[in-house]
């Protein structure tokens, strides 16, 4: 194996681990479905109920791995799906599964989506 590609995979690894608890996943189906405007962390805490410390360490979590993108708003921080990272995992294992061998047919993946 090349090293660019190790890297490659080991980056998608550290993804995969930042999503890999049920708060995050459901922080990041609440940001997905706010984009591209991303969302106040107090909205993201009330919305999910998770307490706010926690939350925080969930935030940075998913921000180190480049999930997600945070900007600042005045005394606000928003956060949003990072889309392009989520493309470049969803192209990953696409890549592997779907055009490699055929383990699963692309057309089933994009009825999942509709």
């Amino acid at each position: 194996m090349i090293r660019a590609e190790a890297d490659q995979i080991a980056k998608f690894a550290d993804m995969f681990a930042a999503l890999g608890t049920e708060p995050r996943l459901r922080i990041m189906r609440l940001l997905l479905s706010a984009y591209p405007d991303g969302m106040v962390v107090s909205d993201i805490q009330s919305q999910l109920d998770i307490p706010n410390s926690t939350l925080s360490h969930h935030l940075d979590k998913l921000k180190n791995e480049e999930l997600v993108n945070v900007r600042r708003e005045g005394t606000y921080l928003w956060y949003s799906a990072n889309a392009d990272a989520l493309r470049g995992v969803l192209n990953f294992l696409y890549a592997e599964c779907c055009t490699r061998n055929k383990a699963v047919e692309p057309r089933t993946l994009f009825q999942v989506c509709k």
